[in-house]
C-alpha cells in the first residue's frame, strides 16, 4: 500500500545578498564592516575612473567611510562584519554613522543585483521546478515529490542547490526546509550565513516555540508590542492561549491565523506564478526638495520614475489602467493620489500625463522627502482590449501629452 510523500517545503534565503554581490566585485573590503545603500555618487565613479575600472585594485584606503556620510539615504543590506555594531537593513545611513563610523560605504548597483538574482533563481528552478518567487533574494521551493527531496528531511537537495548557486555565483544561501512555508521561512534564518536547517512537525515545540512572536512571518511591530503588553513574548505561550482569547484581542481572523501560525500550521501551496498587483519606482531625496523652488530637480526625477516604471512594465508583458503619486513630506507623513485611466498603459508619456493628474490633487506646501510613482490595475499585454492605445500613442497624441507638461503639470 503506497502512502502519500511527507511536505517538505523549503525557503532558500540568500545571505547578505547586496553586500555579497558587492564584496565579488571588491574582494579586497571580505571580512570588513561594509555598508550598502545610498545612490551612487561623483566619488564613487571618480574612484573606480582613479583605477582604470579594475575595482578589485582600489586600496581599502581609498573607499569613503559612513562616517563621511552626508543625505538621507538608507541601508539595503549590510556585511556581518557591520552588523554585529547594530547596524541593519532599512536604517538610516546617518544613524547608522553613530553606530559604524568606520564601515566604508558602497552605492547600490541594481543592475547587477538583477543579474545574480536572476542567475541564482534559474539554477534553483532547474533543480526543483515548483518555485515560488518572493523577491530579490529568496524563493520557496517544493521539494516534495522532487527525487532526494526527503533523503534526510531535504538536507541533501538543499546542500545541492547551495553547492550548485555557489560554484556558479560564488555567493552563498541559507535553507531551511520544514512542512510548510511560514516554518520554512523561520528555519532559514536558523544557522545563517551557508546554513541548512530541517524541521519537522514534531520538531515545533523545540525549536520554534522558544522563539519570541516577532519571528513569525506576519507578526509585526505593532502586533507583537501587544502581545508583549498581554504578557506574551514566545511563540510556545501564543500557542499555549486561548484561541477565544486572542480573537478577542485580535479580530477574528488575525487571532485565529495567530494560533495556528504558533502551532506552526500553515496549508498555502508554492505558487509559480504570481501576477503583480502593481508596479512602483520610488527615490528618497539627498535633501528635502520644494514643489515650487526645486520645480526643475523635481521635474526630472518625476520623469524618470515615470520611464522606469514603463519600463519595468514594457519588459514583464504588463499594463496597467491606475496611475497613482506617492509623497513623503518633511514630518514624514505621507499622501497617495491615483488617476484611473480608460485604457490600459505601459507608455511613459501616457503615464506621467496621469501621474501629474494625480499630483494636481495632492497637497504641495511643505517639502517632499520622497517622491513614488506607481502603476496598478495590471493586466497582461495580450489581455488588454487594445493593444496599440496600452503601448504607444501616435505623434499626435504624444504631442499633446508633453504640452500639457509644459502648461498645466506643477513640475
Amino acid at each position: 500500500m503506497s502512502t502519500s510523500p511527507i511536505r517538505r517545503i523549503a525557503h532558500l534565503d540568500m545571505d547578505a545578498f547586496f553586500a555579497s554581490v558587492e564584496l565579488l566585485r571588491y574582494p579586497q573590503l571580505k571580512g570588513l564592516p561594509v555598508v550598502i545603500g545610498g545612490g551612487r555618487r561623483q566619488e564613487d565613479e571618480a574612484l573606480r575612473l582613479a583605477h582604470g575600472g579594475e575595482l578589485a585594485n582600489i586600496p581599502v584606503t581609498a573607499f569613503p567611510l559612513l562616517k563621511d556620510y552626508v543625505g538621507r539615504g538608507v541601508i539595503t543590506t549590510a556585511t556581518y562584519a557591520a552588523r554585529q555594531f547594530g547596524v541593519g537593513s532599512a536604517m538610516g545611513l546617518m544613524k547608522a554613522a553613530k553606530l559604524c563610523p568606520q564601515a566604508i560605504l558602497l552605492p547600490v548597483d541594481f543592475e547587477e543585483i538583477r543579474r545574480y538574482s536572476k542567475q541564482f533563481k534559474a539554477i534553483a528552478r532547474d533543480i526543483v521546478p515548483q518555485m515560488e518567487d518572493r523577491g530579490v533574494d529568496e524563493i520557496y521551493l517544493d521539494f516534495t515529490d522532487v527525487p532526494g527531496g526527503q533523503r534526510e528531511g531535504g538536507r541533501v537537495l538543499a546542500r545541492l542547490i547551495q553547492k550548485a548557486v555557489l560554484d556558479a555565483t560564488g555567493l552563498t544561501c541559507s535553507v531551511g526546509v520544514a512542512p510548510n512555508k511560514l516554518v520554512a521561512k523561520m528555519a532559514s534564518e536558523f544557522n545563517k550565513p551557508n546554513g541548512i536547517s530541517i524541521v519537522h512537525e514534531g520538531d515545533v515545540p523545540a525549536m520554534v516555540w522558544p522563539l519570541p512572536c516577532r519571528k513569525i512571518n506576519g507578526i509585526g511591530p505593532k502586533a507583537s508590542e501587544k502581545l508583549t503588553g498581554l504578557g506574551i513574548h514566545t511563540i510556545g505561550e501564543l500557542a499555549a492561549a486561548d484561541p477565544q482569547w486572542l480573537i478577542a484581542h485580535f479580530g477574528k481572523a488575525y487571532g485565529a491565523w495567530m494560533y495556528e501560525a504558533a502551532h506552526g500550521r500553515d496549508e498555502r501551496p508554492v505558487v509559480t506564478e504570481s501576477e503583480p498587483v502593481s508596479m512602483s519606482r520610488e527615490t528618497t531625496f539627498d535633501r528635502d526638495l520644494h514643489a515650487v523652488h526645486d520645480r526643475a530637480e523635481l521635474g526630472a526625477v518625476f520623469t524618470r520614475l515615470c520611464e522606469q516604471v514603463a519600463a519595468d512594465l514594457q519588459r514583464k508583458g504588463y499594463v496597467g489602467k491606475t496611475i497613482g503619486v506617492k509623497l513623503r513630506y518633511d514630518d514624514f507623513k505621507i499622501a497617495t493620489r491615483d488617476t484611473s485611466l480608460a485604457q490600459p498603459t505601459a507608455d511613459a508619456a501616457r503615464i506621467r500625463q496621469a501621474a501629474g493628474q494625480s499630483l494636481k490633487r495632492a497637497p504641495l506646501d511643505k517639502r517632499l522627502r520622497l517622491l513614488g510613482v506607481r502603476v496598478g490595475a495590471l493586466s497582461k499585454l495580450g489581455e488588454s482590449s487594445d493593444k496599440n492605445t496600452a503601448l504607444a500613442q501616435s505623434a499626435p497624441a504624444q504631442a499633446a501629452t508633453f504640452l500639457e507638461a509644459k502648461t498645466g503639470w506643477l513640475f
